[in-house]
């Protein structure tokens, strides 16, 4: 074969290699123009009313908190509650010794008699002076005088009847009763000490626990916007002392009865910006405690216009909070929103979609904005049963 013959052929099977590669392109392209759009879970938006809640931490106080004190001063003979009891208004809690103080009420009781007797002298003789000076038979001076006496004696008489009644008062103090009903505290005093010496003696604590106060703090600019959508007529709020409050501890358990918002202070905390607020929370079981810290969920009232958007469907940019939309014409739409918070696995959205967009919640790693996508209806993966606890040996 000669050169030119050799170099012929050779540009043959060239052209014929690079036919065979176009057309294979060809046909890729053709495939790929045919592929079907990516299909991705959707849900539909609907607008509802949304419940305005704010979770804060607060903690628990007694609704009244009393102590229980010494009023007259004696050595402490006996406790008769039961530390951490609940005691009744009214209950013997503790005696200190009556023996002195009803001594003194007896030397009071005995200033009375003398007191008495006095006036009756004194009251004798002023009526013999009153009857003798009418006949002219003594001088006006000696009928002042005896009635002066007498004036005098029945001063004196009140004057013992108060002792008398103050003897009596403090000889009941030897008794300290509870002054409201509540739970008890320990005992800060022993028995055989000597109490209410000059001051009076802290002898213990009664809280009353049922219902209780919750104590948290909301920022002052988030009360004032809140406050500024209700006049603008996007929330209801409730009415005063019906805003509910439930509560949840730190391991995610929740309590079973609701409060109600009962106190919210006209002053901003300047160290905080902060506005303090108070709820009252029922305890008939007695299985909240002053002192607790709780996470307290504050339900102000409704937002009236608001979108639950789950959760997964909701991204973030630069720009932003966004969710991916398959339009009418089948095609993606990226919609930058406005969200208030989380609720559960849904983002309440504010703004930024309309009832009926069909809102991706699922492929959203296989979509672009323009580019085409079949919409089907997303359903929530099962939750997964809890593990089984491990078998004791």
């Amino acid at each position: 074969m000669t050169p030119v013959h050799r170099l012929s052929t050779t540009f043959a099977a060239v052209a014929a290699t690079l036919a065979l590669v176009a057309c294979s392109k060809g046909q890729q392209a053709g495939q790929q123009q045919k592929m079907p759009p990516p299909e991705v879970g959707v849900v539909v938006a609907k607008a509802q009313a949304v419940p305005l809640r704010q979770e804060l931490v607060g903690r628990l106080s007694a609704l009244r908190s009393a102590d229980v004190r010494a009023r007259v001063a004696g050595i402490l003979q006996k406790r008769v509650y039961t530390e951490g009891s609940d005691v009744k208004q009214g209950d013997l809690m503790f005696q200190i010794d009556p023996a002195p103080l009803r001594a003194t009420l007896n030397a009071q009781l005995a200033n009375l008699a003398a007191a008495q007797a006095t006036y009756q002298n004194a009251h004798v003789a002023a009526e013999r002076a009153r009857s003798v000076g009418a006949k002219g038979l003594i001088s006006k001076a000696d009928v002042d005088n005896a009635n002066a006496a007498e004036r005098t004696a029945t001063a004196s008489v009140k004057q013992a009847q108060a002792n008398v009644e103050s003897a009596r008062i403090n000889l009941g103090y030897a008794d300290v009763r509870a002054p409201i009903s509540g739970r008890s505290g320990k005992q800060q005093v022993t028995e055989g000490a000597l109490v209410g010496q000059g001051d009076a003696t802290l002898l213990t604590t009664i809280d009353q626990i049922d219902p209780l106060y919750v104590n948290f703090a909301q920022a002052a600019n988030i009360l004032d916007a809140v406050h500024r959508a209700a006049a603008e007529g996007q929330i209801d709020l409730a009415e005063k002392n019906k805003a509910k409050i439930t509560l949840t501890f730190s391991d995610g358990s929740s309590y079973d009865e609701a409060g109600t918002l009962d106190f919210s202070d006209t002053a901003v905390d300047a160290s905080t910006g902060a506005v303090t607020l108070r709820g009252i929370v029922p305890n008939p079981n007695h299985s909240l405690l002053p002192g607790l810290f709780v996470n307290v969920k504050l339900e102000l009232g409704e937002i009236k216009h608001a979108w639950l958007v789950p959760q997964l469907a909701v991204q973030r940019d630069v720009e932003g909070y966004f969710v991916m939309v398959v339009g009418s014409d089948g095609k993606v739409v990226q919609k930058h929103v406005a969200t208030d918070r989380l609720d559960g696995s849904n983002w309440i959205v504010t703004g930024g979609i309309s009832d009926g967009d069909q809102i991706v919640v699922s492929g959203l790693q296989k979509l672009q904005p323009g580019a085409p996508a079949k919409a089907t209806p997303w359903q929530p993966a099962p939750a997964k049963p809890a593990a089984a606890a491990p078998a004791a040996h």
